[in-house]
């Protein structure tokens, strides 16, 4: 599997996965929060399943 976000992509997941965590252990909102962890694995890691389904690739082209 190859990387298929972009910078921006990916630090916007992280902020809003870290965001949504962040609100739940403040019990500002309910457990429902915790689903911030998917947002933040797929940041972190640069792949997002959703975006191979669709074919979908924020991030440039290599140049060789």
């Amino acid at each position: 599997m190859s990387v298929n976000e972009g910078t921006l992509d990916r630090a916007l997941r992280v902020i809003v996965g870290l965001v949504l965590i962040a609100l739940t252990l403040t019990h500002v909102i309910g457990l429902w929060g915790w689903i911030g962890v998917v947002p933040l694995v797929a940041g972190a890691v640069g792949i997002c399943p959703l975006y191979m389904v669709l074919g979908i690739r924020t991030c440039p082209m290599r140049k060789k």
